[in-house]
């Protein structure tokens, strides 16, 4: 039973790209805003990204201009590409809906490091 599924992560060196995909239930998805978040080692969890379901995207300050969020309603995914990673980067990140959590997935672990 799906419910929330991420994947995409890995290690990377400084600069690099990554693509990280969620597949969510049907439940959690439809008509709700989703956002990316992650959580470094000693650090609360932040969000990062997150997009309506009608398209409208917001971004952490120190992720702008480089991370990108997108969603497809039909297929109940949301993915974020992020360019330019930066050593700071690194954490687990986690999709999920915004406001109203689900419970949360295992995650995916990125590692920016030469």
């Amino acid at each position: 039973q799906v419910q929330l599924v991420e994947s995409g992560g890995g290690l990377v060196q400084p600069g690099g790209s990554l693509r990280l995909s969620c597949v969510a239930s049907t439940s959690i998805f439809r008509f709700r805003t989703m956002g990316w978040y992650r959580q470094a080692p000693g650090k609360q969890r932040e969000l990062v990204a997150h997009i309506t379901s009608g398209g409208t995207t917001n971004y952490l300050n120190s992720v702008k201009g480089r991370f990108t969020i997108s969603r497809d309603n039909a297929k109940n995914t949301v993915d974020l590409q992020m360019n330019s990673l930066k050593p700071e980067d690194t954490a687990v990140y986690y999709c999920n809906r915004v406001g109203e959590n689900a419970s949360w997935g295992p995650g995916t672990q990125v590692t920016v490091s030469s």
